[in-house]
C-alpha cells in the first residue's frame, strides 16, 4: 500500500497526491481512523487493481482559490473539463475517458449526489464544495461497486474534511479578472470534554464571468458536529447552499462570434423599438436582467462509525438530501397555445415563465468492514428513495389579464425512484506479492414518471404525456488481480461489468426521434483493464490499457433539449480502447517534472445518421466528445516557502455528433496554467493562479445538428453553438490560519 501511494504522490504533484489527510498525534490516531470508515466502501486502495487518482486535501487546497471541483480535476489523467461561464466556475462538468457527466459516479462520504432523475452531479448546486472536501478519489473505467447511478467512465469519490482535535480557523480571501471573488471562514472548536467536536464553515463566491451576463452568486455552509466514544465516532454533516447564475447554456455561434465578439451570446434577449443595444441587421434588442437559475440545496448525513476490534468495523449512515429551484426564462413572442392551450385571448406574447423543481431524496448506507493480514472483506447495502415534481408557471405575459395566468401550470409531472443494492468486495493476498479482488453487486431500481412535459405536441395540440414505469436489475461483478514483480514493480489485470438505467430525459425527450418509438434500453459495459507500475527513487512511470466494450450504450447526438441535456440514443454496438501513461521525475530536491497522456480510438459500430426523415449508414464513426488525444504536464518548483506549479493540458479534436462531420466539431486545444505560492509566516500564506497564460482562444464545449436541403449526405448543411473560454485571467488569494 505504501509503494502504490508513493508512487500516486510522485506521480501528480499538486495534481494527485496520497490519500493520507492529516498527520494526527499519535493519541488522536483512532479517531482519525473512525472518520474515514464511511467511504471504505466506495474506495478502492491497497493491492486493488483499479486505475485511479487520489488527492489529499492539500493539493485541493492548491487550486480552490474559488474554482468549481471539475476545474479542480482538469488535468487529472483522462479528464476534460469545461464551463459555460469561461472561467470555472458557475456551469462546470467534466467528462472522463470520453464519457459524459451523467455517467460518472459522485459521492461524499459514500451518500450518491448525482441527481437520481437526470444522473448529473450539478457542482453548483453545492456551492464551493472544495472548501469542504477532506480528500477526493478519481476511479476511471467502471471502478469498483458503488452507491448512486452506474459508473460508466469513472466515479468521483469524496469525504468531507476531517474534524480536528485543535481548535482553530482560517478565513480565505480571493479577487481576480471578471471580478471573480471569494470570501470564507472556518472555525473548529477542537476536542471539548474529550468526546465533543463542532465545525463550521461559511463561504461566497461571485463573478461576472467572462461570458457576458455570465454572473454567478454562490453562498454556502458547512457543519459538521461529532461525538467521540472510544471505538464509537457519531457524526453529522449538513452542507450545501443557495446559487443564482445568470442563463448562459444555449452557446453562441461562430457567426455571432464574428460580429459581436467572444462574449456575446443571446439567452435573455428579447426585441424592441427603443432598446438600448443594435443588432447587426438594425434591430434594437436589450436584455431580461433575471434569466436565471436559481437553486437551494441541504445535504444531511448522520454517520456512525464503530470500531469492534483491530479485525472489525462498521458503518451506517443516513442521508436526507432537499432540493428547491426553478428557471427563469423570457420568452420573445411565445405562441401562447404552446403553454398547455393557455386562453390568453392572443396568439403571440411575450412572457416569463419560471421552470420548476422540487427534490427530496433520502436513504441510508451500512457496510462491514473485516480485516486481517491476508483478508480485507467489505460488504453492506445502500437503500435509496426519490421524489420530485417538474412544473411550471407563468409569471407575467404582455398585454394579457394577470388573472389569466396566475396560478396556472402549463405542465407538471412527478418523479419517484429507488435505488437500492447489496454489495460483498474482498481483497485476498493469496500469496507474497499476489492479491485477487473480486466484487460483486446486486442493484435494483425501480423509475415512474406520471404527467405531461414542458414538450407541447403540435400534431396531437397536447402538451407531452409522460407514463414511464420501469424496473431494472443489474448485476455488477468485479474481479482483478496484481503480483509485485519486483520490490519496485507491479502488473495488474482486471474486469469489470456495470449496467445502467436512462435517465429521465432520455425517456421524455424520445420525441425529438421521430423513428424512435419504443423507450429507451439500459446499457451495458464490459471493461477489461490491465497495467504496470514502475515506483523508483527517482522516476516512477505507470501504463494502464483499457477496453470498454458497450452494448446499447445511449451516447450524445450533438443536439440538447431546452435546458442543455443531451440527447442520446441507443447504439447496439460500440467500444472506447485506450492507454494511460503517466510519469513522474524527481529532478531535484526542489523540482519534480511529470505528465499524463490519454491515447484512445472511441468507436460506435455500424453506425446509423438520422437526418430528419432519412437516414444514411456510415460504418464505424468515433463517439461524439471523445478525443483521441489528451496530454498534461507539469513542472513543480519548491525553494524554502515559494512554490510554483506550471502545467498544460492539450485536448485533441471533438466531433459534437456521432456523424464525424468536420463543420460539427470543436479544434483540438492547448491552454497552461501556473500557480504561485508564499508561505508568509506561519499563519499567512498568499498565492496567485494564472489561467491560461498564453491567452488561447479555445472552445471546450460545443453542440449542434444537421438538416437536409435534398435528399443526400451531399445536401446537408449544419447549425452549431459554441462555449469559448476566457483568454489570460488571474486570480489572488490570502489565507489567514488563526
Amino acid at each position: 500500500m505504501k509503494r502504490f501511494f508513493l508512487f500516486s504522490a510522485l506521480m501528480m504533484p499538486g495534481i494527485t497526491a496520497a490519500a493520507q489527510t492529516f498527520a494526527p498525534a499519535p493519541k488522536d490516531s483512532l479517531f482519525y481512523e473512525l472518520q474515514g470508515i464511511e467511504v471504505i466502501a466506495t474506495r478502492v486502495g491497497k493491492d486493488v487493481p483499479v486505475a485511479h487518482t487520489d488527492l489529499s486535501s492539500e493539493q485541493i487546497a492548491r487550486s480552490n482559490y474559488a474554482y468549481d471541483i471539475p476545474s479542480i480535476l482538469a488535468l487529472t489523467p483522462s479528464v476534460v473539463s469545461t464551463t459555460e461561464t469561461g472561467i470555472g466556475i458557475g456551469g462546470t462538468s467534466l467528462r472522463l475517458r470520453g464519457t459524459d457527466p451523467t455517467r460518472l459516479n459522485v459521492t461524499v462520504n459514500g451518500v450518491g449526489m448525482n441527481e437520481p432523475d437526470s444522473h448529473s452531479m450539478y457542482w453548483y448546486d453545492t456551492p464551493d464544495l472544495a472548501s469542504s472536501v477532506g480528500t477526493m478519489q478519481i476511479q476511471r473505467g467502471a471502478g469498483t461497486s458503488t452507491n448512486g447511478a452506474g459508473a460508466f467512465g469513472g466515479a468521483v469519490s469524496m469525504t468531507t474534511a476531517a474534524l480536528s482535535t485543535k481548535a482553530g480557523g482560517d478565513a480565505t480571501f480571493s479577487y481576480g479578472s471578471y471580478n471573480t471573488n471569494k470570501q470564507a471562514v472556518h472555525y473548529s472548536t477542537g476536542m471539548l470534554r474529550d468526546r465533543y467536536i463542532f465545525d463550521l464553515r461559511l463561504s461566497h463566491i461571485g463573478s461576472d464571468g467572462y461570458i457576458d451576463r455570465a454572473s454567478t452568486d454562490m453562498k454556502s455552509y458547512m457543519l459538521q458536529g461529532a461525538y467521540y466514544n472510544g471505538g464509537s465516532v457519531l457524526k453529522f454533516v449538513s452542507f450545501g447552499g443557495k446559487t443564482k447564475t445568470y442563463l448562459t447554456y444555449n452557446g453562441t455561434t461562430l457567426s455571432d462570434i464574428a460580429k459581436y465578439g467572444r462574449r456575446y451570446h443571446t439567452s435573455g434577449q428579447y426585441k424592441t423599438s427603443d432598446g438600448p443595444f443594435t443588432l447587426s441587421d438594425g434591430s434594437h434588442v436589450d436584455y431580461y436582467d433575471d434569466q436565471t437559475d436559481n437553486y437551494l440545496q441541504i445535504n444531511n448525513q448522520l454517520i456512525f462509525n464503530h470500531t469492534f476490534n483491530n479485525r472489525w468495523s462498521a458503518n451506517v449512515t443516513g442521508f436526507y438530501t432537499y432540493g428547491n429551484g426553478f428557471y427563469k426564462q423570457y420568452k420573445d413572442d411565445a405562441w401562447t397555445v404552446g403553454y398547455d392551450n393557455l386562453q390568453a385571448g392572443v396568439d403571440q406574447a411575450d412572457l416569463i415563465r419560471e421552470k420548476k423543481m422540487r427534490n427530496n431524496r433520502y436513504g441510508v448506507n451500512a457496510t462491514g468492514n473485516f480485516s486481517t493480514d491476508v483478508l480485507d472483506l467489505v460488504f453492506g447495502t445502500s437503500l435509496c428513495r426519490y421524489e420530485g415534481p417538474h412544473f411550471g408557471t407563468i409569471d407575467w405575459m404582455d398585454g394579457v389579464e394577470e388573472s389569466v395566468y396566475n396560478n396556472f401550470q402549463w405542465y407538471r409531472n412527478q418523479v419517484e425512484k429507488g435505488d437500492y443494492n447489496v454489495f460483498a468486495k474482498a481483497t485476498w493476498t493469496v500469496a507474497k506479492g499476489l492479491n485477487i479482488f473480486a466484487d460483486l453487486q446486486l442493484r435494483h431500481v425501480d423509475l415512474k414518471v406520471d404527467g405531461v412535459n414542458d414538450n407541447y405536441d403540435w400534431n396531437t395540440g397536447h402538451m407531452q404525456p409522460i407514463a414511464v414505469d420501469e424496473s431494472y436489475n443489474f448485476f455488477n461483478p468485479h474481479f482483478g488481480v496484481k503480483y509485485q514483480i519486483a520490490s519496485a514493480q507491479d502488473i495488474y489485470a482486471s474486469f469489470a461489468a456495470s449496467s445502467k438505467e436512462p435517465t429521465r430525459s432520455d425517456f421524455t425527450d424520445r420525441y425529438n426521434f421521430s423513428s424512435l418509438t419504443d423507450n429507451p434500453k439500459p446499457e451495458h459495459l464490459y471493461d477489461f483493464e490491465a497495467g504496470y507500475d514502475y515506483t523508483g527513487r527517482i522516476v516512477s512511470f505507470n501504463a494502464n490499457l483499457y477496453y470498454m466494450l458497450y452494448k446499447d450504450q445511449l451516447v450524445p447526438t450533438g443536439i440538447v433539449n431546452d435546458s442543455d441535456d443531451n440527447l442520446n440514443i441507443n447504439v447496439p454496438d460500440s467500444y472506447r480502447a485506450g492507454v494511460e501513461l503517466t510519469l513522474a521525475v524527481r529532478a531535484a530536491k526542489w523540482l519534480t517534472l511529470g505528465g499524463s497522456a490519454t491515447l484512445s480510438d472511441n468507436r460506435i459500430k455500424d453506425y446509423t445518421e438520422t437526418i430528419g426523415d432519412k437516414t444514411f449508414n456510415l460504418g464505424d464513426t468515433k463517439i461524439a466528445y471523445s478525443p483521441s488525444a489528451i496530454a498534461s504536464a507539469y513542472a513543480d518548483f519548491k525553494f524554502g516557502d515559494f512554490s510554483a506549479l506550471l502545467n498544460g493540458q492539450f485536448v485533441g479534436k471533438q466531433y459534437l455528433g456521432n456523424g464525424n462531420f468536420d463543420d460539427l466539431s470543436l479544434p483540438s486545444y492547448f491552454v497552461a496554467n501556473l500557480n504561485l505560492a508564499y508561505q508568509v509566516s506561519e499563519k499567512v500564506k498568499v498565492g496567485l493562479q494564472l489561467n491560461n497564460i498564453l491567452s488561447r482562444k479555445y472552445f471546450s464545449y460545443g453542440y449542434g445538428g444537421s438538416w437536409l436541403n435534398g435528399e443526400t449526405l451531399d445536401t446537408r448543411d449544419s447549425w452549431a453553438y459554441f462555449f469559448p473560454q476566457a483568454p489570460f485571467n488571474a486570480l489572488a488569494n490570502l489565507t489567514v490560519n488563526f
